[in-house]
């Protein structure tokens, strides 16, 4: 089983797992104060969810690209949409600043 580094934490998911219905049902900060409000449950819509992934996941959808390609976010960010990626093996997932994740800051946990 794939596991995932998030928020100095590390679990386990079935391979095929999309990374953001693992990472709420852990209960881990995958959004902000603010995005917890208002993201678009998983539609790849919003952006509130872009993270930073190392390791193995699925290709990035079409709305993915199509959201990252809209600010405050840019196609070159190297960010992923959780709700968008399937975990294929052991990722490091990393969270920064800003209500859509675009700081290069790692959010403090």
């Amino acid at each position: 089983m794939p596991k995932i580094e998030f928020a100095g934490q590390t679990i386990e998911c079935l391979e095929g797992a999309n990374l953001r219905m693992v990472l709420l049902r852990a209960r881990l900060p995958l959004y902000t104060k603010v995005a917890r409000a208002i993201h678009c449950r998983g539609n790849g819509t919003c952006g509130t969810c872009a993270v930073r992934v190392e390791g193995p996941v699925t290709e990035p959808t079409p709305s993915e690209i199509r959201r990252l390609r809209f600010p405050p976010h840019t196609p070159d960010s190297g960010l992923r949409l959780a709700c968008q990626c399937n975990v294929l093996g052991d990722v490091k997932v990393t969270k920064f600043e800003g209500m859509f994740g675009q700081h290069e800051k790692e959010v403090e946990r």
